[in-house]
Protein backbone atom coordinates (compact mmCIF):
# COMPACT_ATOMS: atom_id res chain seq x y z
CA UNK A 1 0.00 0.00 0.00
CA UNK A 2 1.52 3.51 -1.06
CA UNK A 3 0.39 6.34 0.99
CA UNK A 4 -0.20 9.30 -1.60
CA UNK A 5 -0.57 13.23 -0.15
CA UNK A 6 -2.71 14.99 -2.59
CA UNK A 7 -2.69 18.61 -2.24
CA UNK A 8 -5.49 18.79 0.00
CA UNK A 9 -3.91 16.65 2.35
CA UNK A 10 -5.87 13.96 1.73
CA UNK A 11 -3.87 10.92 1.78
CA UNK A 12 -4.62 8.26 -0.55
CA UNK A 13 -4.35 4.10 -0.13
CA UNK A 14 -3.31 3.38 -3.45
CA UNK A 15 -1.85 -0.24 -4.32
CA UNK A 16 1.54 -0.25 -6.70
CA UNK A 17 1.74 -2.15 -9.52
CA UNK A 18 4.83 -4.40 -9.31
CA UNK A 19 7.03 -5.94 -11.85
CA UNK A 20 5.05 -9.02 -13.34
CA UNK A 21 1.42 -7.03 -14.23
CA UNK A 22 3.30 -3.74 -15.66
CA UNK A 23 5.71 -6.56 -17.92
CA UNK A 24 2.33 -8.32 -18.68
CA UNK A 25 0.81 -5.19 -19.87
CA UNK A 26 3.58 -3.65 -21.52
CA UNK A 27 4.22 -6.76 -23.67
CA UNK A 28 0.49 -6.94 -24.73
CA UNK A 29 1.13 -3.37 -25.68
CA UNK A 30 3.82 -4.30 -27.43
CA UNK A 31 1.84 -6.89 -29.15
CA UNK A 32 -0.71 -4.62 -30.63
CA UNK A 33 1.68 -2.19 -31.46
CA UNK A 34 4.26 -4.23 -33.33
CA UNK A 35 1.38 -6.07 -35.07
CA UNK A 36 -0.01 -2.32 -36.80
CA UNK A 37 3.51 -1.42 -37.12
CA UNK A 38 4.83 -4.44 -39.32
CA UNK A 39 1.28 -4.55 -41.19
CA UNK A 40 1.60 -0.28 -41.74
CA UNK A 41 5.11 -0.81 -43.30
CA UNK A 42 4.52 -3.78 -45.64
CA UNK A 43 1.87 -1.28 -46.75
CA UNK A 44 4.04 1.84 -47.21
CA UNK A 45 6.89 -0.31 -48.78
CA UNK A 46 4.60 -1.30 -51.48
CA UNK A 47 3.17 2.09 -51.89
CA UNK A 48 6.82 3.68 -51.82
CA UNK A 49 8.24 1.53 -53.61
CA UNK A 50 8.64 3.68 -57.12
CA UNK A 51 10.25 6.38 -54.98
CA UNK A 52 14.08 6.83 -54.38
CA UNK A 53 16.21 4.82 -51.29
CA UNK A 54 16.04 8.19 -49.11
CA UNK A 55 12.35 8.82 -49.13
CA UNK A 56 11.88 5.30 -48.43
CA UNK A 57 14.25 5.92 -45.34
CA UNK A 58 12.26 9.07 -44.34
CA UNK A 59 9.29 7.08 -44.05
CA UNK A 60 9.95 4.36 -42.15
CA UNK A 61 11.44 6.66 -39.81
CA UNK A 62 7.99 8.66 -39.60
CA UNK A 63 6.20 5.69 -39.35
CA UNK A 64 8.63 4.12 -36.61
CA UNK A 65 8.46 7.46 -34.50
CA UNK A 66 4.69 7.70 -34.85
CA UNK A 67 3.84 4.08 -34.36
CA UNK A 68 6.02 3.06 -32.10
CA UNK A 69 6.41 6.55 -30.15
CA UNK A 70 3.28 8.78 -31.41
CA UNK A 71 0.51 6.39 -30.58
CA UNK A 72 1.73 4.88 -27.02
CA UNK A 73 1.55 8.72 -25.74
CA UNK A 74 -1.42 9.86 -27.74
CA UNK A 75 -3.02 6.69 -26.06
CA UNK A 76 -2.47 7.30 -22.77
CA UNK A 77 -2.80 10.70 -22.81
CA UNK A 78 -6.73 10.02 -24.21
CA UNK A 79 -7.28 7.54 -21.86
CA UNK A 80 -6.10 8.76 -18.84
CA UNK A 81 -3.19 6.61 -18.46
CA UNK A 82 -5.51 3.20 -19.89
CA UNK A 83 -3.54 1.30 -22.22
CA UNK A 84 -5.34 -1.81 -23.84
CA UNK A 85 -2.49 -3.94 -22.06
CA UNK A 86 -3.20 -1.36 -18.52
CA UNK A 87 -6.82 -1.90 -18.52
CA UNK A 88 -6.63 -5.73 -19.43
CA UNK A 89 -4.43 -6.00 -16.50
CA UNK A 90 -6.27 -3.83 -14.44
CA UNK A 91 -3.76 -0.55 -14.10
CA UNK A 92 -3.55 2.67 -14.59
CA UNK A 93 -1.07 5.40 -14.73
CA UNK A 94 -1.58 8.42 -12.12
CA UNK A 95 0.32 11.36 -10.99
CA UNK A 96 2.29 11.40 -7.62
CA UNK A 97 -0.12 13.18 -6.43
CA UNK A 98 -3.17 10.09 -7.80
CA UNK A 99 -4.28 12.57 -10.22
CA UNK A 100 -4.74 11.66 -13.82
CA UNK A 101 -1.53 12.51 -16.07
CA UNK A 102 -1.28 14.67 -18.55
CA UNK A 103 0.52 14.94 -22.01
CA UNK A 104 3.41 16.22 -20.62
CA UNK A 105 3.70 13.21 -18.57
CA UNK A 106 2.99 10.66 -21.33
CA UNK A 107 5.44 12.63 -23.38
CA UNK A 108 8.00 11.78 -20.81
CA UNK A 109 7.33 8.39 -20.11
CA UNK A 110 6.86 7.80 -24.28
CA UNK A 111 10.32 9.48 -24.55
CA UNK A 112 12.06 7.37 -22.10
CA UNK A 113 10.44 4.33 -22.98
CA UNK A 114 11.97 4.26 -26.22
CA UNK A 115 15.12 4.15 -24.51
CA UNK A 116 14.21 1.88 -21.48
CA UNK A 117 11.76 -0.41 -23.37
CA UNK A 118 12.19 -0.85 -27.21
CA UNK A 119 16.23 -0.28 -27.55
CA UNK A 120 17.39 -2.65 -24.54
CA UNK A 121 14.34 -4.53 -24.72
CA UNK A 122 13.26 -3.76 -21.39
CA UNK A 123 16.28 -4.24 -19.05
CA UNK A 124 16.86 -0.98 -18.08
CA UNK A 125 13.14 -0.87 -17.20
CA UNK A 126 13.02 -4.00 -15.36
CA UNK A 127 16.10 -3.30 -12.96
CA UNK A 128 14.67 0.07 -12.30
CA UNK A 129 11.26 -1.59 -11.13
CA UNK A 130 13.07 -4.19 -9.03
CA UNK A 131 15.38 -1.34 -7.17
CA UNK A 132 12.22 1.11 -6.62
CA UNK A 133 10.63 0.75 -4.08
CA UNK A 134 6.76 1.61 -5.67
CA UNK A 135 8.37 -0.19 -8.62
CA UNK A 136 8.69 2.90 -11.00
CA UNK A 137 10.82 2.76 -14.09
CA UNK A 138 12.95 5.92 -15.08
CA UNK A 139 10.64 6.96 -17.26
CA UNK A 140 7.75 7.28 -14.09
CA UNK A 141 10.27 8.77 -11.93
CA UNK A 142 11.22 11.87 -14.49
CA UNK A 143 7.42 11.80 -15.17
CA UNK A 144 6.53 12.34 -11.64
CA UNK A 145 3.83 9.41 -12.67
CA UNK A 146 2.96 5.90 -10.70
CA UNK A 147 1.30 2.68 -12.17
CA UNK A 148 -0.97 1.90 -9.50
CA UNK A 149 -3.67 -1.25 -9.59
CA UNK A 150 -7.26 -0.37 -10.25
CA UNK A 151 -8.70 -3.97 -9.06
CA UNK A 152 -8.12 -4.60 -5.79
CA UNK A 153 -10.48 -6.55 -3.13
CA UNK A 154 -12.62 -4.07 -1.77
CA UNK A 155 -12.02 -4.33 2.36
CA UNK A 156 -15.69 -4.89 3.87
CA UNK A 157 -16.75 -1.80 5.86
CA UNK A 158 -18.36 -2.60 9.82
CA UNK A 159 -21.35 -0.89 10.46
CA UNK A 160 -21.51 1.48 13.45
CA UNK A 161 -23.77 0.42 16.01
CA UNK A 162 -26.75 1.63 16.91
CA UNK A 163 -27.48 3.74 19.77
CA UNK A 164 -29.92 3.12 22.80
CA UNK A 165 -32.92 3.21 22.12
CA UNK A 166 -33.82 6.06 25.11
CA UNK A 167 -31.31 8.30 23.13
CA UNK A 168 -33.46 8.44 20.05
CA UNK A 169 -33.69 12.17 19.22
CA UNK A 170 -32.42 13.59 21.91
CA UNK A 171 -29.41 15.35 19.88
CA UNK A 172 -31.25 16.65 16.99
CA UNK A 173 -30.14 19.96 18.04
CA UNK A 174 -26.45 19.88 18.36
CA UNK A 175 -24.30 21.73 16.45
CA UNK A 176 -21.90 19.33 14.65
CA UNK A 177 -20.13 21.86 12.24
CA UNK A 178 -17.32 21.88 13.96
CA UNK A 179 -16.38 18.60 14.11
CA UNK A 180 -13.15 17.94 11.87
CA UNK A 181 -12.98 14.55 9.53
CA UNK A 182 -10.44 13.13 11.55
CA UNK A 183 -12.54 12.72 14.90
CA UNK A 184 -15.29 11.49 12.92
CA UNK A 185 -13.12 8.52 11.23
CA UNK A 186 -11.51 8.12 14.91
CA UNK A 187 -14.80 7.22 16.71
CA UNK A 188 -16.16 5.39 13.67
CA UNK A 189 -12.73 3.22 14.33
CA UNK A 190 -13.61 2.63 17.90
CA UNK A 191 -17.27 2.34 17.43
CA UNK A 192 -16.61 -0.71 14.68
CA UNK A 193 -14.05 -1.82 16.89
CA UNK A 194 -15.31 -1.61 20.45
CA UNK A 195 -16.05 -5.14 21.20
CA UNK A 196 -12.13 -6.36 20.21
CA UNK A 197 -10.90 -4.16 22.90
CA UNK A 198 -10.12 -4.57 26.30
CA UNK A 199 -12.78 -3.05 28.67
CA UNK A 200 -10.56 -0.64 30.34
CA UNK A 201 -8.89 0.59 27.60
CA UNK A 202 -12.36 0.67 25.43
CA UNK A 203 -13.66 2.74 28.28
CA UNK A 204 -10.76 5.01 28.40
CA UNK A 205 -10.53 5.50 24.41
CA UNK A 206 -14.34 6.29 24.74
CA UNK A 207 -14.31 8.59 27.35
CA UNK A 208 -11.49 10.61 25.53
CA UNK A 209 -13.12 10.75 22.52
CA UNK A 210 -16.42 11.95 23.75
CA UNK A 211 -14.64 14.28 25.44
CA UNK A 212 -13.14 16.12 21.75
CA UNK A 213 -16.77 15.53 20.57
CA UNK A 214 -17.55 17.38 23.70
CA UNK A 215 -15.31 20.32 22.85
CA UNK A 216 -15.82 20.69 19.36
CA UNK A 217 -19.53 20.95 19.72
CA UNK A 218 -19.51 23.42 22.45
CA UNK A 219 -22.26 21.56 24.13
CA UNK A 220 -22.09 20.84 28.41
CA UNK A 221 -21.78 16.73 28.04
CA UNK A 222 -24.74 14.87 28.99
CA UNK A 223 -25.68 13.90 32.28
CA UNK A 224 -25.83 10.46 32.99
CA UNK A 225 -25.10 9.53 29.70
CA UNK A 226 -21.96 6.59 29.10
CA UNK A 227 -19.68 7.74 26.82
CA UNK A 228 -19.64 4.86 24.14
CA UNK A 229 -23.74 5.09 23.97
CA UNK A 230 -22.91 9.35 23.38
CA UNK A 231 -20.87 8.49 20.76
CA UNK A 232 -23.17 6.03 18.74
CA UNK A 233 -25.88 8.38 19.53
CA UNK A 234 -23.83 11.40 17.66
CA UNK A 235 -22.48 9.29 15.01
CA UNK A 236 -26.22 7.97 13.81
CA UNK A 237 -27.46 11.67 14.41
CA UNK A 238 -24.61 12.58 12.01
CA UNK A 239 -25.96 10.09 9.66
CA UNK A 240 -29.23 11.00 9.86
CA UNK A 241 -28.51 14.57 8.85
CA UNK A 242 -26.08 13.30 5.90
CA UNK A 243 -29.27 11.33 4.50
CA UNK A 244 -31.72 14.15 4.72
CA UNK A 245 -29.36 16.72 3.06
CA UNK A 246 -28.69 13.43 0.55
CA UNK A 247 -32.79 12.97 -0.57
CA UNK A 248 -33.75 16.84 0.46
CA UNK A 249 -36.16 15.68 2.97
CA UNK A 250 -36.22 17.43 6.45
CA UNK A 251 -34.20 16.43 9.96
CA UNK A 252 -36.22 13.33 11.71
CA UNK A 253 -37.68 15.18 14.99
CA UNK A 254 -37.43 13.23 17.75
CA UNK A 255 -40.61 11.53 17.85
CA UNK A 256 -39.58 9.88 14.30
CA UNK A 257 -37.12 7.89 15.49
CA UNK A 258 -39.32 6.31 18.02
CA UNK A 259 -40.28 2.79 17.13
CA UNK A 260 -44.07 2.52 15.88
CA UNK A 261 -46.87 1.69 17.93
CA UNK A 262 -44.66 3.65 20.76
CA UNK A 263 -45.68 6.98 22.38
CA UNK A 264 -42.91 9.70 21.85
CA UNK A 265 -43.86 10.49 25.86
CA UNK A 266 -42.90 7.49 26.82
CA UNK A 267 -39.17 7.22 25.25
CA UNK A 268 -38.30 10.72 27.38
CA UNK A 269 -34.26 10.36 27.60
CA UNK A 270 -34.66 11.21 31.27
CA UNK A 271 -37.01 8.20 31.79
CA UNK A 272 -33.83 5.85 31.19
CA UNK A 273 -31.02 5.72 33.49
CA UNK A 274 -27.81 3.93 32.51
CA UNK A 275 -25.88 1.43 34.76
CA UNK A 276 -24.66 3.10 37.72
CA UNK A 277 -21.04 1.66 36.85
CA UNK A 278 -20.27 5.00 34.74
CA UNK A 279 -19.15 7.88 36.45
CA UNK A 280 -21.48 10.94 36.25
CA UNK A 281 -20.24 14.52 35.11
CA UNK A 282 -18.47 17.00 37.68
CA UNK A 283 -21.07 19.01 39.59
CA UNK A 284 -20.98 22.64 38.88
CA UNK A 285 -19.24 24.92 41.24
CA UNK A 286 -21.29 26.86 43.91
CA UNK A 287 -19.86 30.47 44.85
CA UNK A 288 -19.05 30.74 48.34
CA UNK A 289 -20.22 34.44 48.47
CA UNK A 290 -23.14 36.09 46.90
CA UNK A 291 -21.89 38.03 44.38
CA UNK A 292 -22.91 40.12 41.55
CA UNK A 293 -24.41 38.92 38.69
CA UNK A 294 -21.55 37.47 36.52
CA UNK A 295 -21.45 36.49 32.86
CA UNK A 296 -22.24 33.68 31.49
CA UNK A 297 -20.18 30.52 32.38
CA UNK A 298 -18.07 29.02 29.40
CA UNK A 299 -18.50 25.67 28.85
CA UNK A 300 -14.74 23.17 29.64
CA UNK A 301 -13.40 21.93 26.42
CA UNK A 302 -13.82 18.44 28.08
CA UNK A 303 -14.67 16.66 31.18
CA UNK A 304 -17.95 15.08 31.81
CA UNK A 305 -17.05 11.41 30.78
CA UNK A 306 -14.26 8.88 32.93
CA UNK A 307 -13.88 5.69 32.14
CA UNK A 308 -15.16 3.26 35.14
CA UNK A 309 -12.98 3.00 37.50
Amino acid sequence: MSDLVTGDAVVLGLRPARLPSRALAIVLDLAVYVTVYVLLTVGLALATASLDPAAQAAVAVASFLLLLVGIPIAVETLSHGRSLGKLACGLRVVRDDGGPIRFRHALVRGALGVVELLLTFGTVAAIASLVSARGRRLGDVFAGTLVVRERVPGARVMPVPPPPPWLAGRFTQLDLSAVPDGLWLAIRQYLTRMNQLDPQVGAAMAARLADDLVGRTGAPPPAGVPAAAFLMAVVHERQSRDAARAFHTAAPASAAAVAPGTHPASVAPVAYAPPVAYAAPAPAPVPSAPVAPAAPVEVPHAGGFAPPA
